[in-house]
């Protein structure tokens, strides 16, 4: 999932930035475009090929990239990998790694719509935990807020419409992963910068995802590696839209605007995997975003107290 990328860069904000909130509405756009195409590409590969395997070859060209990152950054490597709390930062990035893992397989199993409309509460989760893990605190207008949200993933689930599926709530652990890898995020800001956090995003995962998916190695078709080239780019090419996003424009101003990946994801379930959106999952994911966009305006507001 690329939303890693969308939060770390996204607290990092606002620092010697420009205002250029039209730019950076079209850079955040541009790539949650992205994005979805990553998903859609992963939910190929991993349909036909072990999901570990292909998020093992999907970290070794994002490590590389950490690293080319990190040798043009100031001080080199070195600097960027220093850290007083590295376990934290391997946690860090052996959590998203498995929070990845889920989510593709969620793809395979629920398909892209259904797995994003759930997927799209993490926020709400974010919200919701931030005062027990962070002491951050939390008025009773977030709160509403979050619950409204929770309504909307249950009236997707529909945990007592017939029989109940389980694998209907892959996407939301992977969700509630997510969240939890969002505010040790948080924590690990106090002490270390973005750059640190992102190297050892990509090092902690690419060295954790090899030891787990070497083991389910299999031979990939010659199309397939180019789908699999492709996956790996399109990581890059959203990180760097993101950054240039972040660059001009205010985190809050440009957030909202990441629900248009949850858009592209339902085009290309429908138009390439021939999925259907069920009048639930279109139900319950508009009052997600309608929970989560309110979350945000709050959170904005606090900020500019």
């Amino acid at each position: 999932m690329s939303n890693a990328e969308v939060l770390e860069q996204g607290q990092s904000s606002g620092k010697g930035q420009t205002n250029d909130v039209p730019l950076g509405i079209l850079l955040m756009i541009g790539a949650t475009v992205v994005f979805a195409l990553q998903d859609g590409i992963s939910r190929h590969l991993a349909g036909t090929y072990n999901t570990y395997m292909v998020v093992m070859v999907r970290y070794w060209f994002f490590a590389a990239f950490v690293v080319f990152l990190a040798m043009r950054a100031p001080g080199g490597i070195r600097e960027t990998a220093r850290t007083d709390q590295l376990w934290l930062q391997i946690f860090r990035g052996v959590l998203l790694v498995g929070e990845i893992c889920v989510a593709v397989y969620g793809f395979t199993v629920l398909g892209l719509i259904e797995s994003q409309a759930v997927f799209i509460c993490y926020p709400l989760l974010v919200a919701a935990l931030s005062g027990p893990v962070l002491g951050e605190s939390v008025g009773w207008r977030r709160w509403a807020a979050i619950g409204v949200g929770l309504i909307g993933v249950m009236i997707i689930l529909q945990p007592g419409a017939g029989v109940f599926d389980p694998a209907a709530v892959i996407p939301f652990i992977s969700a509630l992963m997510f969240a939890v890898y969002g505010l040790i995020t948080r924590y690990a800001a106090r002490r270390d910068s973005t750059a640190t956090s992102f190297f050892w995003t990509g090092i902690a995962g690419m060295v954790f995802m090899t030891a787990v998916g070497i083991w389910f190695w299999e031979p990939m078709s010659q199309g397939d590696w180019f789908w699999m080239a492709l996956l790996c780019v399109s990581g890059v090419t959203g990180h760097w839209l993101l950054i240039k996003c972040y660059e001009v424009a205010e985190a809050g101003a440009v957030q909202p605007f990441a629900y248009f990946h949850l858009i592209w994801a339902a085009i290309l379930g429908v138009a390439v995997f021939g999925e259907i959106i069920r009048i639930n999952v279109a139900t319950g994911a508009a009052i997600i975003i309608a929970a989560g966009l309110f979350t945000l305006w709050r959170e904005s507001r606090k900020r500019a107290a």
